[in-house]
């Protein structure tokens, strides 16, 4: 289920695993152990392409087992879609659960209104 944010922008909160299209990685962070950003994703039925990469971060967090060490837990790409929505997108490193074990890629955010289909 999704709802609005509170703010002026149209950020639609979303929070729905996305499928990546196979063959469609982005090779030269894959060589440095980061997750390929995804060229085409589906959601909701629908496949997206990605047209543009606008912000790239990380998220870190705490070792699980209460030691001091932090850890590379997300990996968190704004992106423009083909057909003009901006979503914001994350890979985790580790799944939630094992039964979530190949869904391991998320829409967190959308902005904006489907223009025609790409």
């Amino acid at each position: 289920m999704s709802s609005k944010d509170n703010n002026n922008n149209g950020e639609e909160f979303v929070s729905e695993p996305i499928k990546p299209v196979a063959g469609t990685f982005e090779p030269a962070s894959m060589t440095r152990g980061e997750p390929g950003l995804p060229g085409r994703f589906i959601w909701r039925d629908k496949e997206y392409a990605v047209a543009d990469v606008l912000e790239v971060w990380k998220e870190l967090g705490l070792c699980k087992s209460g030691g001091p060490e932090k850890y590379l837990r997300k990996h968190w790409f704004k992106i423009l879609t083909g057909n003009g929505l901006i979503m914001t997108i994350y890979f985790e490193r580790q799944p939630r659960a094992k039964s979530q074990n190949k869904m391991r890629w998320w829409l967190y955010t959308v902005i904006g209104k489907e223009e025609e289909d790409e």
